[in-house]
């Protein structure tokens, strides 16, 4: 083999190598990037140690809705420098009324089924309870996101620290695929009580 082909094969691993590279960045950046869960606040629906697949794609045209699971950059005051996004369930988006009261959640006056809520190990499912002194109703800016972990007494969450921001949303997570014994697609509750005016 002389020098000239050998030199040409190797430009063309080259060309491959870099262009391999550039599809994956350019997918993780504008169109999908794996997440892996580190807190507890969204048991039992995802747990820790488990993988999703965050879908960054979509919402530029299909917005956020209630129920959606969202990856997102949490306020400094809640992440205590760690970087780490949190992983939440979207309980009210702009223009909503988020109410917490009874151990019970209402939106625009609707009390919400939350069949996804952590329950213990005696079935019981867990309240909702505000932050101690803290607020028990919020109105939901435009372009913002109210929302709640599915462990409510494990769950830092607009709760304590408010409404997000949608620019500060990295993505909808919406395929679990590690472990891979519990692949699933992460179904959106549809929320049909919402549908009729609260009585």
């Amino acid at each position: 083999m002389t020098q000239k082909p050998a030199v040409g094969c190797l430009l063309e691993v080259l060309e491959t190598l870099v262009l391999t590279v550039v599809i994956f960045f350019g997918i993780q950046t504008f169109v999908a990037q794996p997440f892996k869960v580190q807190q507890g606040s969204m048991e039992n629906t995802l747990l820790p140690e488990q993988y999703v697949l965050v879908d960054k794609l979509s919402p530029r045209w299909d917005a956020y809705s209630l129920g959606d699971i969202v990856v997102f950059e949490p306020p400094a005051s809640s992440s205590q420098g760690s970087g780490v996004p949190f992983i939440k369930r979207v309980i009210g988006v702009g223009g909503d009324i988020v109410e917490v009261r009874d151990g019970l959640v209402y939106v625009n006056g609707v009390r919400l089924d939350e069949p996804y809520i952590f329950r213990g190990t005696d079935g019981v499912q867990q309240q909702t309870l505000a932050t101690p002194g803290g607020a028990t109703r919020w109105v939901v800016p435009e372009g913002a996101l109210f929302l709640m972990g599915d462990h409510r007494e494990d769950s830092a969450d607009s709760r304590s620290f408010g409404t997000i921001e949608v620019a500060h949303v990295v993505g909808r997570a919406w395929l679990r695929y590690w472990p891979f014994d519990e692949l699933s697609i992460l179904e959106v509750p549809l929320y049909p009580e919402l549908a009729s005016p609260a009585p």
